[in-house]
Parts: structure tokens; sequence; C-alpha cells
């Protein structure tokens, strides 16, 4: 087991560190070893680990901060997604950090973000625990071992989980936080084991450098490949389909979640995927359940009684259950993970109130405005306490982690759809039809498939297409594989006065949501907007 050389430990000195049993780069069966040692997990009968992350089972939005100084005062979009943390406090609760982990056993780990080279973020993990490690070696783009030796990172997370901060003296909202400083190229993960804090804060980190400072468009998306080299990205929220629909056998698989968009490329910003596993069957989602072996992570999962077998249904911690793994456990994942631009777009809503069609194509205008609502409606069973649809407006389908204003990135986006013209944009609803969520009945999987086929083969180019009032989006009159009747929601709705007046409400949501964003959108963006009947 590798440990601290002079360089090394010279490093952690440089930093703050001192005395620390340092462990560099462990293998992700060495992890997973000193996990087992420190009773902090166990084995699966598939020999993956699972370990419980604690307190916290999913992100805590609200403690994550970014430092407040002269490169981010004028930039960041400060509001109730950036907090603003004072740069005395964060040096006072840094030197905190480092004095906690100093003295202990710690685990390091070098790797990058962002697989095309241009662009590519070299990062170094500090973590207190092993798993921790294990997630970000699983979650991060791994170094070739040549690039090992002379690695020089650029930016560095401490990773804390067992350092509690005290509000009142640190300046933190409570015991818990996560602070990015833009200037000193550090991130502080203190009070918190859940994992995606490790990964959402590089995410929200490459929101900033990469159009900021690199003209590329960062994307909270999905995206795979064809046979024929053509590039098709998903965006979506939870609930929506985006991990479902962007698994194709048939299709190459660039990444699951977060990308960039640069002038020539499509790029995954991580090594690996992580995956939400309640419900989980080898049905529903073979290349998931088949990735969980020896090296993937599980968190907040629980078994079969009197077996090491997960019980994906037992939701008993958390509905959040999830499983991280290396990209390379997907049999036709790409690596380098790098694809061409992209020739369709999709932006995937679970519309609950069955207003919207199965498939409509967008103006750039459209697309833009879209991207900026990000709209879906989440449903009963999707979140504790959600019993009846409720109306889901994010961002770039991506709010929380957006450290620019979103007209920023969709203005981004409109550039490059202005760039390269024969790029498609569909809206993909894969909710409600023939009535809201009650009445009607959810679009069925096989439909949605068979249209995203016929957009990604080109057979939506050679038909006919009309246009849905209020909203003004044209959609197709007919697919193959998709009964026609389906194509116009307003069809499928016996009582076609219910429909408008239905319609009517969703476009007021849409009007009342985009009010925030209208003084800093172009024209283009906000011509896009549905137009309410009045009286209707």
């Amino acid at each position: 087991m590798h440990t601290t050389n002079n360089d090394e430990q010279q490093w952690l000195q440089s930093i703050g560190i001192s005395k620390a049993n340092a462990h560099w780069n462990l293998t992700p069966a060495q992890l997973t070893e000193e996990t087992l040692l420190l009773n902090q997990g166990v084995l699966t009968d598939t020999k993956a680990l699972a370990v419980d992350t604690g307190e916290f089972t999913g992100r805590s939005p609200k403690d994550k901060f970014i430092v407040l100084d002269d490169k981010s005062k004028d930039v960041i979009w400060w509001g109730d997604v950036n907090f603003k943390f004072e740069p005395n406090k964060f040096d006072a609760l840094y030197n905190k950090v480092v004095n906690y982990l100093s003295g202990k056993k710690i685990y390091v780990r070098d790797s990058f973000a962002c697989a095309d080279k241009n662009y590519r973020l070299s990062v170094r993990v500090v973590t207190e625990l092993p798993w921790s490690n294990l997630f970000a070696n699983n979650l991060f783009i791994r170094p070739a071992k040549e690039e090992l030796e002379n690695f020089n990172p650029e930016w560095t997370i401490l990773n804390a989980p067992n350092f509690r901060a005290e509000a009142s003296a640190d300046g933190t909202r409570q015991h818990n936080f996560t602070i990015l400083n833009l200037t000193k190229k550090i991130i502080l993960i203190g009070g918190s084991a859940y994992t995606g804090e490790i990964k959402k804060s590089i995410f929200t980190l490459l929101n900033y450098i990469l159009p900021h400072e690199k003209g590329v468009l960062s994307m909270h998306c999905s995206a795979n490949v064809g046979e024929k080299g053509d590039t098709a990205i998903f965006f979506g929220l939870s609930g929506t389909g985006k991990t479902t629909l962007s698994a194709d056998p048939n299709r190459g698989l660039i990444g699951d979640d977060e990308h960039g968009w640069a002038e020539k490329t499509i790029f995954n910003f991580e090594g690996g995927c992580y995956a939400k596993c309640v419900n989980l069957t080898e049905e529903k989602e073979p290349q998931i359940f088949r990735a969980i072996h020896e090296g993937a992570l599980l968190e907040n999962v629980r078994f079969f009684s009197g077996t090491k077998k997960v019980n994906y249904e037992d939701i008993s911690v958390t509905e959040n259950t999830r499983v991280a793994y290396p990209i390379n456990f997907i049999d036709n994942a790409l690596e380098p993970s790098v694809g061409g631009i992209p020739k369709n777009i999709f932006f995937l809503t679970c519309d609950a109130f069955g207003v919207l069609p199965p498939i409509s194509k967008l103006t750039t205008g459209q697309a833009m405005y879209h991207f900026i609502s990000g709209y879906t409606a989440k449903v009963a069973g999707t979140e504790m306490g959600i019993t009846e649809p409720t109306l889901t407006f994010s961002a770039c389908f991506g709010k929380a982690f957006l450290p620019l204003h979103p007209t920023k990135y969709a203005e981004l986006l409109g550039k490059k759809l202005n760039e390269n013209k024969e790029i498609n944009v569909w809206l993909v609803n894969t909710g409600w039809t023939g009535g809201a969520y009650g009445t009607g009945s959810r679009i069925k999987l096989s439909y949605t498939r068979a249209l995203i086929t016929a957009a990604l083969n080109g057979e939506l180019e050679k038909v006919k297409f009309e246009t849905l009032p209020v909203f003004n989006l044209t959609m197709p009159n007919i697919c193959p594989d998709v009964p026609t009747e389906i194509l116009n929601p307003r069809n499928t709705w016996k009582n076609k006065d219910a429909y408008d007046a239905k319609a009517n409400e969703l476009a007021k949501s849409f009007v009342k949501n985009f009010q925030q964003y209208v003084s800093a959108a172009n024209d283009e963006i906000l011509s896009a907007a549905p137009k309410v009947t009045v009286n209707a």
C-alpha cells in the first residue's frame, strides 16, 4: 500500500496538513478493504461495497457557498442558489479543517475532470474516509500511470465528513458546508458524508469556468452517439426518463449527467456514473443493474433479510439510494467520453397536466425559452409528501448548480444553435395524455422510445407538422410505431374545452415563472413564450 513520499508530504504541509498518515491513489480493492476493516461498509452478493452516508442522504443546497471576492462578486448569480461566504471566514474555517485532518489517516486521489483534454481540469481530492475516495475514483477521470508521475493539481477538494462547523463562529448555516473559493482554487466539504457533494461541487465549478472563461456551454444532461457518429443529448429533471432514454444498447454512451459543448465536441465531465437505485431491476435498467459489481459503491441501500442481496425496493433509509461506478462498467461506454456536435437535442419533461405533445420541434428562440424554464411536474411517488402533481421549473435543467445567471447559459445555447443550423431541438413529453394525472394515462415508454428513434433516424424530417395553439409548438402528424391520435394532445381529451383551459393554466405558470428572467433575457427568448388566450 502506497503511503506518502517526500514530495507528497511536502505538498500536504504546503496546504496545512501535517503528520498525516496519507495513502495516495489506492486501488478500488484497497479502498474497499480499508472500508471493511474500519467497519464502515459491507460487501453485497455481487461484491459491490455498500455504505451508509449517515445524517445526509442527499445534497444540502442551502449549505453550498461561494467565497465573495474580486473574482466572484460581479459575476456570480447571487441569491437563493449561490450564497456568499466571507474570505476571512473561509480562511479561518480552512485552518480548522486542515488541523482536523492533520495527524489522521487520510486518503488522497489525483484525478481529472473533462474528457476533452483541451479543457481538462486536474483535481486532487483529500478525503477523511476511504469510501469517499472510492467515490472520487469512480466518478472522476482516472489518470494513466504516466500522468500520475508528474501530477500537478490545479484544484484541491478537502472532504471531512466528521468535521462539524460551529455555525455562529464559522459563518455557516449549520454544521455541514460545501464552500468554493474561486481565487484560491479550493473546495471545502465538511459535516456531510453524502458523496454527491464531491461530484456536484466540481459541476458547479465547471459551470463557472467553462462558460465564463472558455466559451464552452456546460450542461446537466446525458449524451450518446450512434453508429454513424451522430451525437444526441438529453436534458431532463428527475423522473423524466433522462437516464432510461439515453441508455440505448444501439448507441455509445458519452455520459449520463454532466457535459460540456465546445466548438467541435461534446464531452463528459466525469469518468463514471452516479445512478439512482430505487426500484432498480435488470429488466428496467440492465446496464445499471449489471454495473453493480466489484469496485462499485452503493449508498443507503438495504438487503433482503438474512442475505447480502440488495432489496432495491427498500427505501427505508431514503428514496435517494445510489450507486457510483466507473463509466467503463457500461458495455457500450465511449472512452474517452467525447462525441461530435449534436445532431439532436431532447428536452424531456413529464407533463402531468396532459397539455404538451409527446414530441414537438422547437425553434432556436423556443429552445432557449424552454431551456431557461426547465419544466417538469413531480407526481405522487417521486418524492416524499407529494400526493398530486406539482409544477417544477429548474433553470437550464439544473438550477441548483448554476453559478452564473441562467440567461448566460441560454444565450450560449442559442449561439451554438445559430452556428449549427442543422441541429434539431425536440421537446418530449414523457408524462400524461388523454387528460391530466388522475384522468389520463402515462404515455407508454415504447411510444416515447419510438418517437426518439424516429427523430434520431431522420424519419420525422419526412413528415408534415402542425402547430399547437397557446404554446405554439410544431408537432409531427405521423410517426412509425406510434398511434397517430396521440401526437396532438388536444385530440386525446374527451372534453376539448377542458384541455384549452388546462393549456392556458399551464401557459400562465410558464409566464409567471419566467418573470424572474425577463430583465436579462433577449427579444428572441421573450418572443418564444406561450401566448395565453384571454377568456379561455
